[in-house]
């Protein structure tokens, strides 16, 4: 059987991994056999297919390839990016009887016929739901669940509110891509939950995408974040895309900002201006209508210190997060105490009334805690007493929704708790 070598081009990449897909193929890097030679004797060449792009980045790529072609049994089908045609095609010149381009046009039918079976599922469940999307009544219950969600910070509410409206319309004229907020102040004062807050009020129903960045912080920090070179191992689309890619609304956090580098601090600068973050691999995902939400511990001073002048006039809006007043948190235990009865009851059938919410709010002293999660922390000690002292009022045999046993009941309670 001749050994041919297929070429595609990258903006034909993907279309081509989602063809193979479908016929049930995957594609790895020949990294991984090079580094790993003892692999070759579990290739299977009807499921699996061997990117040779990274070759190119070795010394005496004949020799190498020599070393693995000859010990497949059958001859794996081999791809290449386009761009590595030259080289290699003179550097494995004795190995392959043919060099040839994939057949895009059959790979491309392929995949649209595909998705034209499910294009309205497809379109619905891909598509972001952002600010920008929202009517005026739906805009005023957003911002009538957004006040009473997020705890304290009324400046910062009202403020947030006139960015988004300034936003909506500068976004309709096309002059404001991303509504970026950084908020600064010390750890569990609410800046997270400003993110989750948009994102609940919005109704997602997958994931808040969420990166931290007290992950990246080493030198390789970018290529994490938005991948690395195709053929490479680990060459998948880095964390960001991921992650953007999963979630269902138009809503990225950046945590821990400031424990990053230079070299993602410029990224996002980049990504402010143009309103896109782009891959290692030069594929742009467009963020028109998203807002970003950066978080950071650091001071006013630090902020200046640590944070260039040119990615600091990027972020449309700058707010440091105080301590929440007792009253505040006092509101957050009422809030969790009414979140926690209203799952039990829809899980279990069972009906904790105020009485929850009486007993945390009487043996929690908001006083002895300065943020909300320190106070969390203490809600889900009170709870497993409250737990306990409930059960211990039941009968023996407590019969709940399918059966569950005690040890069952707790459990469940406790993962909802968690939840």
């Amino acid at each position: 059987m001749d050994k041919v070598l297929l070429f595609y081009e990258k903006d034909d990449y993907y279309d081509f991994k989602d063809s193979k897909t479908l016929e049930g193929y995957s594609i790895i890097s020949v990294t991984k056999l090079i580094h790993n030679l003892s692999l070759i004797k579990e290739f299977d060449t009807n499921s699996e297919i061997i990117d040779l792009s990274a070759l190119t980045e070795y010394n005496s790529i004949q020799s190498i390839f020599e070393q693995m072609i000859y010990q497949f049994e059958e001859t794996p089908i081999f791809i290449c990016d386009v761009s590595k045609r030259e080289k290699l095609e003179y550097e494995l010149r004795f190995i392959f009887d043919e060099f040839e381009n994939v057949d895009r046009e059959t790979f491309v039918k392929k995949v649209k016929e595909t998705e034209l079976l499910n294009n309205e599922k497809q379109l619905v469940s891909k598509r972001h739901k952002k600010i920008i999307d929202l009517n005026d009544d739906e805009l005023s219950q957003f911002f009538s669940e957004f006040r009473n969600r997020l705890y304290g910070h009324s400046k910062f509410k009202d403020d947030f509110e006139q960015q988004i409206r300034t936003f909506r319309v500068f976004n309709k004229l096309g002059e404001h891509k991303i509504l970026s907020l950084f908020l600064m102040g010390e750890s569990g004062v609410g800046k997270t939950e400003v993110a989750r807050t948009i994102f609940n009020c919005l109704k997602g129903e997958k994931k808040l995408a969420k990166i931290n960045f007290g992950n990246y912080s080493n030198e390789f920090s970018l290529s994490s974040l938005i991948g690395s070179a195709r053929g490479y191992i680990g060459s998948d689309d880095g964390e960001i895309f991921m992650k953007v890619r999963e979630t269902d609304m138009g809503i990225l956090l950046i945590d821990e900002f400031e424990k990053s580098n230079s070299t993602l601090f410029n990224y996002f600068l980049e990504v402010l201006e143009s309103g896109k973050m782009t891959s290692s691999l030069g594929e742009e995902m467009d963020l028109n209508g998203f807002i970003i939400v950066f978080t950071s511990n650091i001071s006013k001073e630090d902020f200046k210190k640590r944070i260039s002048p040119e990615l600091r006039s990027r972020f449309d809006y700058k707010c440091i997060f105080t301590l929440l007043s007792d009253n505040d948190k006092m509101k957050y235990i009422e809030f969790r105490a009414e979140s926690i009865s209203k799952k039990v009851k829809s899980e279990f059938k069972i009906d904790l009334g105020e009485q929850l919410k009486a007993y945390l709010s009487t043996c929690i002293n908001v006083s002895s805690y300065k943020n909300m999660r320190d106070i969390n922390k203490q809600i889900k000690k009170e709870f497993l007493t409250y737990l306990s002292i409930y059960q211990s009022n039941q009968d023996e045999n407590i019969e709940i929704q399918n059966n569950t046993t005690k040890v069952g009941f707790t459990r469940k309670l406790l993962n909802i708790l968690n939840g």
